[in-house]
């Protein structure tokens, strides 16, 4: 199997490349300054907020599936998730690949965005913790974050691909344990943290696990 990791150098995407290299038949790692990683882990550098699509379809032709850990880390970055998002959805349909991840968040399922500017005011998976007290605590300070990964998951709905989005809570480096909640379309209820190892773990699961395309999935301890 070839996998694609695009943000490979990010805390999730460098976990997936270390992760499929132990696993996988070939590995394309892709990211701004793709350093550090395995000899035999193929690296390709791309710019994703200004994103050579010639170069990125190059890296992605001939992929089983394409895993990508984007998203803004700074508020300077606000806007990649949905612009790489849809410049990596072109460049797998002039490769004809199919399988995309991606890695999203939480309480995305209760931001509005142009493809769902009526979104439902709760999570189905949310206790009265999190609906109440928490949400709308981390919605509001990072507002124009999780609207980007909104916008994100509109190119995703519409891409014609067999797309899954992986929602995490808030994130930790404990190692990987293999041991999670995880639900389709819905948070996991009471679950608040999840280490980028695990996260890593089940999106390369998820690869071949047909019943989680076109859904999101929750994830956490």
């Amino acid at each position: 199997m070839k996998i694609v990791v695009i943000a490979a150098t990010g805390g999730i995407g460098r976990q997936i490349v270390e992760q499929a290299a132990v696993t996988m038949h070939e590995v394309v790692a892709v990211a701004r300054r793709p350093t550090g990683f395995p000899a035999d882990v193929r690296t390709v550098a791309v710019d994703l907020s200004a994103c050579d699509e010639r170069v990125l379809g190059d890296a992605i032709r001939g992929a089983d599936a394409v895993l990508s850990g984007l998203g803004p880390r700074r508020t300077a970055e606000i806007g990649v998730a949905e612009r790489g998002t849809a410049a990596i959805v072109q460049a797998m349909r002039v490769a004809q690949v199919r399988r995309l991840l991606v890695v999203s968040a939480a309480p995305i399922g209760t931001v509005a965005s142009p493809g769902r500017p009526r979104p439902p005011r709760h999570d189905p998976g949310d206790g009265f913790f999190m609906r109440h007290l928490l949400a709308p605590i981390v919605k509001t300070v990072l507002r124009e974050h999780y609207r980007d990964l909104a916008c994100m998951e509109d190119v995703l709905r519409d891409s014609g691909l067999d797309w899954t989005a992986v929602r995490p809570p808030q994130l930790d480096d404990r190692p990987c344990s293999g041991e999670y909640r995880f639900a389709l379309d819905r948070n996991v209820p009471g679950g608040l943290k999840i280490g980028r190892a695990d996260v890593a773990h089940l999106m390369l699961a998820a690869i071949s696990q047909r019943d989680t395309v076109g859904h999101t999935i929750g994830v956490a301890y």
